[in-house]
């Protein structure tokens, strides 16, 4: 037998709670009964409050599914699909709608109204075309009706937003469900939502295990593990890149009509500062990528590290060999090596290193150096240099952005408009003080935590340990760390001036003139690879430079050089 499918479609719960439903379920069962057809209920379809006019119904609901089933062939020819009227099909543009019941009867699939007990497929088509053009008329003042309902809402939205924005009428504006850690106060007026506690506590945890550089789903999966929620439900882990770019975490809503944006400051209680926020943003601009291999790299990733001879980024790759008992690659099989060597061969003195070797060498240095603040949570001083210095690195980011755009704007024309060129160099001397101020306030952090307190450094120290011994989480510790610690580092594998006479040598010497007005003589080394001193280039976002010369077997120190 025939199957017969039902699609029943609401865009208001209001809609849910008439009689339409339990009408057009009494009609499919009939239907099926007086034309020898199976009511296949596993695939009877519901869709509430999802829009047909925004599409809604297709790209999130039971219809997309059932279109998908179609392509796939799970839907027999011969099959009957009965909706309450077309309407409920589609809302959008009639050329989209009539597309989409085209698509349906050309599948082989009847679709009937249960409104009026009309029948449309090819052949009562193909018998009655005016039926073509009715179903035509019907999708047309169906758009149309959507569309003057859409401008009439999106009307009355932008001057409740303008209100609330002029401070005129602070109203619930029904655009949207709000987070599932705030609820609704039931007041007339302000405040119209309030924190629920329990949710607002884990969502501020799963922030600053984010912030410690943990992976979404690694965050999801500590939540869930200890029953905590900050959506009532089990968490999706990767849902928290989302959460923490909206702007609702400092209380503001952000609406969007016809592609102009409204910003609602103060209408939901903070769960963040402006500056933990600012601060929150700044560290996902700055985002490290995850490491493939399961052990993250300590400077690979971070668009920090580059090779010393050619300027291009350093990678971290894996060479696979004999792996330890658990699975997880030894150390001597996670190797540092620059980027132009490893794909074309074009940097003419590439070769790689032990990156264990790299990292251990950098992490020793930086223990009574870096901002163990940062790692314990403690406070100190520099709290307002912090959020100074964050405020600045978003105006350079933007400056920048703009700058960018204006750029691109220039090189379209052939007569650069005036206005433009000036524009552009107003912004270059804006990001130039910027940076300036950015220096400022880097070398005042690095004086402020210069006293580092005892015990905070052996905890410090204890990290390292777990770091160097492939510890995931300690290792993400210290990943943010050295981000927020160097501006770059520059790796020169076979040594800064490998061989004089060489073309190592040369570029080597070359490079470092060129960006430090010196080049340091540490004497001859070995051009073997697998021999002689690799020297590292430490560029500190205080502003202070040195050169490390370390053994290329234990990573100890051979040699300091402070520019």
């Amino acid at each position: 037998m025939s199957r017969l499918y039902s699609y029943i479609r609401f865009s208001t719960a209001e809609q849910a709670e008439g009689s339409s439903s339990t009408r057009q379920a009494e009609y499919a069962a009939k239907y099926a009964a007086e034309n020898g057809l199976t009511l296949d209920e596993s695939l009877s379809m519901r869709d509430e409050g999802l829009s047909a006019y925004h599409q809604t119904h297709i790209k999130k609901g039971a219809l997309g599914v059932f279109l998908r089933a179609i392509e796939d062939g799970l839907i027999p020819e011969g099959s009957t699909l009965i909706i309450e009227a077309l309407d409920r099909l589609s809302r959008a543009e009639p050329i989209i709608s009539q597309a989409l019941l085209s698509q349906i009867i050309n599948a082989g699939i009847t679709v009937v109204t249960a409104s009026d007990g009309k029948r449309y497929d090819r052949e009562s088509l193909k018998a009655n075309p005016m039926d073509l053009v009715y179903s035509l008329l019907v999708l047309i003042r169906a758009h149309e009706e959507s569309d003057t309902k859409s401008k009439r809402v999106n009307a009355a939205i932008r001057i409740a937003c303008e209100a609330w924005i002029s401070g005129t009428k602070r109203a619930h504006i029904r655009n949207g469900k709000p987070p599932k850690w705030y609820r609704e106060t039931g007041n007339v007026g302000a405040p119209l939502f309030e924190i629920i506690p329990e949710r607002a506590e884990v969502l501020r945890e799963a922030i600053a295990l984010y912030v410690e550089g943990w992976s979404g789903v690694r965050i999801g999966r500590k939540l869930n593990d200890e029953g905590k929620t900050y959506t009532g439900k089990k968490l999706i882990g990767n849902y928290i890149y989302k959460i923490i770019a909206r702007s609702d975490l400092i209380g503001s809503k952000s609406i969007e009509v016809e592609g102009e944006v409204y910003e609602l400051k103060d209408y939901y209680p903070p769960i963040l500062t402006p500056e933990e926020y600012e601060a929150l943003q700044n560290k996902m601009r700055n985002r490290p990528a995850a490491a493939k291999s399961g052990i993250p790299g300590i400077v690979t990733n971070l668009n920090l590290c580059r090779c010393g001879y050619c300027g291009a980024s350093v990678a971290g790759v894996n060479y696979i060999g004999r792996a330890r008992a658990d699975g997880v690659l030894a150390e001597g099989h996670r190797r540092l090596i620059c980027n132009e060597y490893n794909s074309n061969k074009t940097c003419v003195v590439g070769s790689s290193i032990k990156a264990g070797i790299v990292e251990r060498a950098i992490m020793n240095y930086c223990c009574d150096q870096m901002n163990i603040a940062d790692l314990t949570g403690q406070t100190n001083k520099s709290d307002d240099v912090k959020n100074k210095l964050n405020k600045i690195e978003s105006e350079i980011a933007e400056s920048s952005k703009m700058i960018d755009k204006l750029t691109d704007a220039l090189l379209q024309t052939d007569t650069p408009p005036i206005a433009l060129m000036r524009k552009q160099r107003e912004l270059e001397e804006i990001v130039r003080k910027l940076e300036e101020k950015r220096l400022a306030l880097s070398q005042q952090m690095r004086i402020n935590h210069s006293a580092v307190n005892s015990d905070l450094l052996e905890e410090w120290q204890a990290l390292v340990v777990d770091a160097v011994g492939l510890d995931y989480e300690a290792r993400m510790k210290v990943r943010g760390l050295v981000s927020r610690t160097f501006e770059r580092i520059e790796l020169y594998v076979r040594g800064f001036a490998a061989n004089k006479t060489g073309a190592a040598g040369r570029i080597a010497v070359e490079v470092f003139e060129k960006k430090l007005g010196i080049a340091p003589d540490f004497g001859t080394g070995k051009v073997n690879e697998h021999q002689g001193p690799v020297d590292l280039v430490l560029r500190f976002r205080g502003g202070a430079v040195r050169l490390l010369r370390i053994d290329r077997n234990s990573g100890a120190w051979q040699a300091q050089v402070d520019f």
